[in-house]
């Protein structure tokens, strides 16, 4: 155990609702909700005036909004949030060359290791300064945790929240977890937490009377000795900078369960390339690819085969990803599709595969080049897509020819409702409906949340759209 609070926890709060509401002024001060807006979307964050009517994380989007109906509901705007994670991680980063970020929103740091805390002293000012950084280049607040262990650290920075700072001075761990719910310990979920109640354990401290053979009679030989040492407030987990990444996938849940096989073969082949394009973002290939499926009843069922070699090539994924889904019974419909590749590697190795895709391409490609001389080209006569295919999620970022910058507010029924409103305006915008197809409309970048500080791939708001902007409130 460290002899003084080196290790931080960074914990941003409520994270997406926060910029949200940090980026749009009508809704500062007010409940919001993202995620997921479909029939079957889920909770991603809520904002804490949205938590106070107990809407939380991982609830259906459907009993959010009958709880919290007069909130505002957002669909995610991911690349705003992984632009403002950035600009955390780089100041975390200044701190200490060991990071280890757990989530867009949260990282522990060591202190130790750069010598930029010794002792709670020290320790202290450092998470005031991060505090301050934080607020000053994204607008946002952080809850920071500061103790001599990960799970401390981790545990503090819960107490801290929202928007404060909690240290654990070294030997007063013990002192603070006793009354603390079982809960609060890493691995206890419901169902173990209902075990130990069962027993009569109720508090960390309990556990730690309790000792360790009844922890192991209870829970097993590991989650036995595990949970009796955090209990004792024991643990000697080292920040790790660079955490391996194990697999690569991606996967979509649908509104509608899907019952046609065609349909999804497609959507198979379609997350397939999304996956492998995540693997050459990343510099990786990989040797085994999994095919996930969750049916109309709520089973998930997973099939995986492994390579001789690993790969990046789409053909190969894909193809691989086929022969997994001849295997599965999807009658009664599909609800949730995923492809992954795992025994990652930084390289790639030939195999027949391979070859044999390539040589299919290859002959594809001849195919279509001798359809070209036959038949006129079609690109320059394509219709463009109706005007009723062009989606406005709600919350994303719009600019119109006269009236500037917005955000959705909603849309249907071949209109959108658009707020005219920057980060840096000073009061809420103006609110006008168009037509889905209004010419003037256009989907937009996000603006930084603090004007200058800048966002990597968004570009700087100039004068216009500024402030609010004139047309009629709805």
């Amino acid at each position: 155990m460290r002899s003084g609070p080196t290790i931080l926890h960074l914990d941003m709060d409520a994270f997406f609702a926060s910029a949200e509401q940090g980026s749009k002024p009508s809704l500062r001060g007010k409940a919001v909700v993202v995620g997921g807006l479909g029939p079957r979307g889920v909770v991603s964050t809520a904002s804490y005036e949205a938590r106070v009517f107990g809407v939380h994380s991982a609830m259906p989007m459907a009993q959010a909004r009958r709880l919290a109906p007069h909130a505002a509901y957002l669909v995610p705007r991911f690349g705003l949030y992984r632009a403002i994670s950035d600009q955390v991680m780089a100041l975390l980063r200044e701190l200490s060359p060991l990071v280890e970020p757990l989530s867009l929103d949260e990282a522990f740091v060591d202190l130790e290791a750069a010598g930029s805390a010794w002792d709670e002293a020290s320790a202290r000012l450092v998470g005031a300064k991060l505090r301050a950084d934080i607020r000053a280049v994204t607008g946002l607040t952080g809850s920071v945790g500061l103790a001599a262990s990960k799970m401390l650290a981790k545990i503090a920075s819960e107490e801290a929240k929202p928007d404060g700072l909690v240290v654990v001075p070294p030997g007063t761990e013990r002192a603070l977890l006793g009354p603390m719910s079982v809960r609060i310990l890493p691995g206890v979920g419901p169902a173990t937490g209902d075990h130990l109640r069962r027993a009569g354990i109720s508090t960390v401290e309990e556990i730690a009377e309790a000792g360790e053979d009844e922890l192991v009679r209870l829970l097993g030989k590991a989650h036995g000795h595990a949970l009796y040492a955090m209990a004792l407030a024991r643990d000697e987990r080292a920040v790790v900078s660079e955490r391996g990444t194990k697999s690569v996938s991606v996967e979509d849940t649908y509104d509608v369960d899907i019952h046609d096989r065609l349909r999804v073969g497609m959507e198979v082949q379609r997350l397939a390339d999304r996956c492998v394009g995540r693997l050459r973002a990343a510099g990786l290939s990989g040797r085994t690819i999994v095919l996930k499926l969750r049916r109309y009843d709520f089973t998930t069922l997973t099939r995986s085969e492994t390579l001789r070699g690993p790969t990046d090539d789409p053909a190969v994924v894909r193809e691989a990803a086929a022969r997994l889904l001849e295997s599965v019974d999807t009658t009664g419909g599909v609800r949730l599709l995923g492809v992954g590749v795992s025994g990652l590697a930084d390289y790639t190795q030939e195999d027949l595969f391979a070859q044999v895709a390539q040589a299919e391409a290859e002959a594809q490609a001849g195919e279509r080049a001798e359809r070209a001389v036959e038949e006129p080209v079609r690109e320059a006569s394509r219709e463009p897509v109706p005007p009723e295919e062009r989606r406005w999620p709600a919350g994303h970022d719009v600019t119109h020819t006269e009236y500037g910058h917005g955000w959705v507010q909603g849309s249907g029924l071949g209109r959108v409702t658009v707020r005219f409103e920057t980060p840096y305006s000073t009061a809420p915008g103006r609110v006008r409906t168009f037509r889905t197809d209004d010419p003037g409309l256009e989907p937009a970048e996000p603006l930084p949340l603090v004007a200058g500080a800048g966002l990597e791939g968004v570009p700087e708001p100039g004068p216009a759209g500024v402030g609010g902007a004139g047309g009629e409130r709805s």
